[in-house]
């Protein structure tokens, strides 16, 4: 069995705060290489509302144990989806999805 992969989620206070997040939710991972402040850039989003965040990838912004917008890029494909494990005073906790995990919500 393959070992699950956790990543931060970050910048919610720019879109709508951490209303959207619930433990169990589900949501959209996109990469946005033409992202003029981060090239590794993986845009946060659900479907009904938009971009609700990023995947962390500062020192400052990744929670320990999770993995960086960086250390991701490489392991998945140009989207992804993850499942919300964790919500946190300033962030959010979320395991990526397998493939076979990702069609049951699609």
């Amino acid at each position: 069995m393959e070992k699950s992969i956790y990543i931060t989620i970050t910048g919610a206070n720019n879109y709508f705060g951490k209303a959207p997040f619930k433990i169990g939710r589900a949501f959209k991972l996109e990469k946005e290489p033409d992202n003029s402040f981060d090239c590794e850039a993986i845009k946060v989003s659900h479907p009904l509302i938009g971009t609700v965040g990023y995947v962390a990838n500062s020192i400052h912004t990744v929670y320990e144990g999770t993995h960086s917008a960086g250390r991701l890029y490489d392991k998945i494909g140009d989207t992804a989806f993850i499942e919300v494990m964790f919500i946190t005073h300033s962030s959010v906790i979320a395991r990526i999805l397998s493939d076979d995990e990702a069609k049951e919500i699609i």
